[in-house]
């Protein structure tokens, strides 16, 4: 039953870091159109949240982060199966929309289930399940990208291939957004890490002053394009970037932007 209030919730009900970030940028918005179409965010919000209706009808893939202690025991089955289940009941209750095929590329077929999600799963000291939804939706996600650049492309490469793939996006995540940013590990590792920034209270910086600046330096240079609120112009185009790294090997440095929409939908519960 928790996962299937995630699920609803997060369609529902729109973060307070979130909401916090639209009126702050309504402040500082110079562009009257981004202005209104800050404005038609803050109303949406309301109005999904009063009627208990999606945000976006664009209810995503859902998309896990898993801690599970190393003293807890799951009983009655596997816990991946558990959240699948909760997922088909949350996204059947909740009246969301079903966007998952069954085959990626000959038979596109809809599993009416909205699953199977997305689930990483990790091993963590302790006795309890924390457990991270959020909901995905086409348009972000497909604005995302990955670069395997050199090292020798260094703090500047990381930037322009950032922002470059911010700007290209335009209008398509629906900015304001928010820039995950995975820098190491390896193909796969730099592209999760991307993602699990997406789960950081907005503005809240990396532990790493390094770090913490670069995020700063890269989301003065994207709002500086002009992008815009819905991509038409503005002051506005992303309301964070988050940075999360891992180390990586001598000869690579992976990098990926995963892309999250102004709506950025995710919930947590530790069980």
């Amino acid at each position: 039953m928790e996962v299937a209030c995630l699920c609803i919730e997060a369609a529902y009900d729109l973060p307070e870091d979130t909401t916090a970030a639209i009126s702050g940028a309504l402040k500082k918005e110079g562009s009257e159109r981004g202005k209104n179409f800050l404005r038609q965010y803050v109303e949406n919000a309301r109005i999904a949240k009063k009627e208990r209706i999606p945000i976006c009808q664009d209810t995503g893939v859902a998309v896990f982060f898993v801690e599970l202690g190393n003293d807890v025991r799951i009983v009655g089955g596997a816990i991946c199966d558990a959240i699948a289940k909760g997922v088909e009941r949350g996204y059947k209750e909740g009246f969301l929309r079903m966007s998952i095929v069954s085959d990626p590329l000959f038979e596109r077929k809809n599993t009416r289930t909205n699953t199977p999600p997305i689930i990483h799963l990790s091993v963590t000291n302790g006795d309890s399940l924390v457990i991270k939804m959020a909901m995905k939706g086409g348009g972000s996600e497909n604005m995302s990208a990955l670069a395997m650049l050199k090292p020798s492309d260094g703090v500047n490469g990381v930037m322009d291939f950032t922002v470059k793939t911010v700007v290209k996006a335009g209008g398509n995540p629906c900015p304001p957004t928010i820039i995950g940013v995975g820098i190491g590990g390896n193909f796969e590792m730099a592209a999760i890490l991307s993602k699990k920034a997406l789960f950081r209270k907005i503005g809240e910086h990396n532990s790493d002053p390094k770090y913490a600046r670069l995020e700063e330096e890269i989301l003065e240079r994207i709002n500086a394009s002009g992008v815009g609120p819905q991509g038409l112009g503005g002051d506005t185009t992303s309301f964070a970037v988050h940075i999360e790294t891992h180390p990586c090997h001598i000869a690579s440095l992976p990098v990926a932007v995963n892309i999250d929409c102004h709506a950025s939908r995710h919930k947590k519960v530790i069980l």
